[in-house]
This record gives C-alpha cells, structure tokens and sequence, in this order.
C-alpha cells in the first residue's frame, strides 16, 4: 500500500519526556504517521492519528528543515542540563520512505556532532543498519532496540503485514551486535510466538525487553482493544495470548536461557 505523502514544517522537534517515556528528557519523531500500519499501534487511538481524515498507515507527514531545526534544539536542550532521547515514540524512524528522504539520518548526523547524553533508537527495520557508521561514533551513547514481536512469520504477517519480516529483523540485530553497537531485542507487544523464540535470541543479544498491550500502550490495554486486537486473536483461536498475564510465558521461557539481569520488563527495558 503506498502512502499519501506530505512535506511539513514543524516548529519543533524535542518534546519533553513524560509518561510511559518519563526516564527520557526528550522524544523525537523524525516523521508524523508511520506506514507499517501495525494492527496494535497504540498511536491509532491517539490525537494525531484520531484527528486525520485518512486512515493511519495509509499517510506520512516528512519533517522537512529537521536537521537544522535539532541543531538549535540540542544545543539549547544541553545548556539545561542533562538530554537523553527516544527517538521514535510515535512513528518508526526507519520506515520506507527514510530510504530516500533521509530525515532519521540527518538528526543522526546532527547528534554525532553534538551527542545527547544517551540516544535510545527503536525500530522495526533492517535500514537502521545503513545508519551503522553513524551510530558507531555515538558509541557508549546509543542503544539500538529492534522490535521482534514473535519468531513466527505468519503470526507477523497477521497483524501487521506491512511491517519487514522477522528474519531480516534478526539478522540486523545480529549485523548491529557484531559492528559493536549496543542493542535489544524487543518483544513488544508480546505476539504468540514458539517455544524456542529465546534460543533464536540467545545468540544475538544480551539484553531482551518484553512488554505487552496492558502494560506498554499508556491506557491499560484500552487503546489496544478500540483498535479491534481481540478479534485478530480470535480467528487464529489464539485467545489465551490475549491476556494480562500472557507475557509470562515469554518471560518464563526467556528465563531459561537468558540470565535475569539481562531480561527486562517494560518501561524499564526502555529506560536509558
């Protein structure tokens, strides 16, 4: 599905931390609106998606000026203090059309000059690899989260098609590890997944963050269900999935095989 596109001015770019994102100073969303579409997106119940005409999934708005505009906001941000920030929290910073437009690079480029005492990248996508130099000379500074839902590629492609395969996700976690890049594997939301997901992680990572819709969409797990996410559970008969203490059992398993001090449960997992 190609989305509608549109160039935008925004008047600024560093929003302050707060919420699910309170351990940040700051926010950053390189785009407004994010063509994976994912079924579960919280951001499908929040204002910016709600207030569109258009169906979100299906328009993105590319920040244009953006570097220049982080340029004046990180040095004004550093003059107060300390600045850590999570970029994206409401759209991915690698989806499709960054491969030409380039906006995540440009504020990499931006904070490479001027580093933020910590950057948190969370993505979905395997272009964040492309990006290796850059975060290489952030070093210590960056952490690069990708999100791996489940291990099973028809589970992914049931509730977010357009979203990059698990395996190229995998194998990007494993290009990041070997560059020397810090990482995480993501699972969040907590997707039904196979009982050897850990095993395919262990290798990869040393850190695993897991959360789920009640804990990780700001509302309980109301925002998840006005998007319909029960239903999708239901026709794969997979009901048992959709419950508050369904993340144990990725949890559990993870236990197995990861140490505990390298498995983290929601916000914490995202923290700097």
């Amino acid at each position: 599905m190609k989305s509608i596109l549109s160039y935008k001015m925004p008047k600024t770019l560093l929003n302050k931390g707060s919420g699910f994102l309170a351990d940040y100073t700051h926010s950053l969303n390189p785009y407004t609106g994010c063509s994976f579409a994912c079924s579960y997106c919280y951001v499908r119940q929040m204002p910016v998606s709600l207030f569109r005409n258009e169906q979100w999934g299906t328009w993105v708005d590319i920040k244009q000026q953006a570097a220049d505009l982080l340029r004046k906001e990180l040095l004004r941000a550093k003059k107060k203090g300390k600045v850590t920030i999570f970029m994206s929290s409401s759209t991915d910073p690698y989806q499709p059309i960054e491969q030409t437009e380039k906006v995540t690079r440009s504020l990499l480029e931006v904070m490479v000059e001027n580093p933020p005492d910590f950057l948190l990248v969370q993505t979905r996508s395997p272009l964040v690899w492309r990006d290796a130099d850059l975060l290489l000379l952030l070093g210590d500074r960056v952490r690069v989260s990708m999100t791996v839902e489940t291990d099973l590629e028809e589970i992914r492609r049931h509730f977010s098609p357009q979203a990059p395969p698990i395996q190229a996700r995998l194998k990007t976690l494993q290009r990041l590890a070997e560059a020397g890049i810090p990482t995480q594997a993501t699972i969040a939301p907590v997707l039904p997944s196979s009982e050897s997901f850990p095993e395919i992680l262990r290798p990869l990572v040393t850190r695993v963050c897991v959360d789920d819709f009640y804990m990780g969409d700001g509302s309980g797990g109301k925002r998840t269900k006005r998007n319909g996410i029960p239903a999708l559970y239901e026709q794969l008969g997979l009901e048992q999935w959709y419950d508050p203490s369904a993340y144990r059992i990725v949890y559990d398993r993870l236990l197995r095989v990861f140490p505990p001090d390298q498995i983290y449960l929601s916000q914490e997992g995202f923290a700097p």
